[in-house]
């Protein structure tokens, strides 16, 4: 039974090593050439003027999170429709409460105007 999970150890092994050797080699083949041109900011190909942090309006955030969200109901509907002739009246159902919380959720996005921009 052991022997089964030794691919799986294998693997979660050479997973966590991969990084760690692909970052040693890049530090040590990179160019070590410093240079106080290098270390400036660059925005555009324009030196910048006056402060270069920026506060950036939380009102972005949330417009890219509900981005997310539903990019990511796309990707829970796409295994559902490749297999509908599979599933039965249940799993329609499911789809469509799914959908439903899903548009619920954008009413209240909308409504709170989390889609406006400004």
């Amino acid at each position: 039974m052991l022997s089964d999970y030794n691919f799986i150890g294998i693997f979660v092994v050479v997973a966590l090593i991969f990084p760690f050797i692909a970052l040693g080699l890049a530090y040590l083949l990179r160019p070590k050439k410093p240079n106080p041109v290098k270390t400036e900011t660059y925005e555009c190909g324009l030196e910048t003027i006056g402060e270069t942090w920026v506060r950036f309006r939380a009102q972005y955030y949330i417009y890219a999170l509900v981005f997310v969200v539903f990019d990511i109901e796309a990707a829970f509907l796409f295994p559902w429709a490749v297999a509908y002739d599979q599933v039965g009246l249940w799993a329609l159902a499911e789809a469509f409460l799914f959908l439903g919380i899903l548009t619920v959720g954008l009413v209240y996005a909308w409504r709170k105007g989390a889609l406006r921009w400004q």
